[in-house]
């Protein structure tokens, strides 16, 4: 086989084997509790953490948006 066709397949069957195991382990087995569920539990974790560091904190925004909310209802009461 051509080595950058070998290269192409080798990859290819890579990526897909670690979707189809990120499916599988992420998948709802219904609400009793299996082997699985730590796997699942780190993986939704390093998901969330991934998200987090990529778009930001979402905690952030809404501590900004309670100061602001809270610095105008004191402008309010107080003319």
């Amino acid at each position: 086989m051509n080595p950058q066709t070998d290269k192409i397949v080798r990859r290819t069957t890579m990526v897909a084997t670690a979707v189809a195991s990120y499916f599988l382990l992420t998948a709802d087995y219904g609400p009793e509790p299996n082997a699985l569920d730590p796997i699942k539990k780190a993986i939704l974790s390093a998901e969330s953490s991934v998200k987090e560091f990529i778009f930001g904190s979402k905690k952030e925004p809404r501590e900004e948006s309670q100061t602001a909310k809270l610095s105008s209802d004191n402008s309010k009461e107080h003319p």
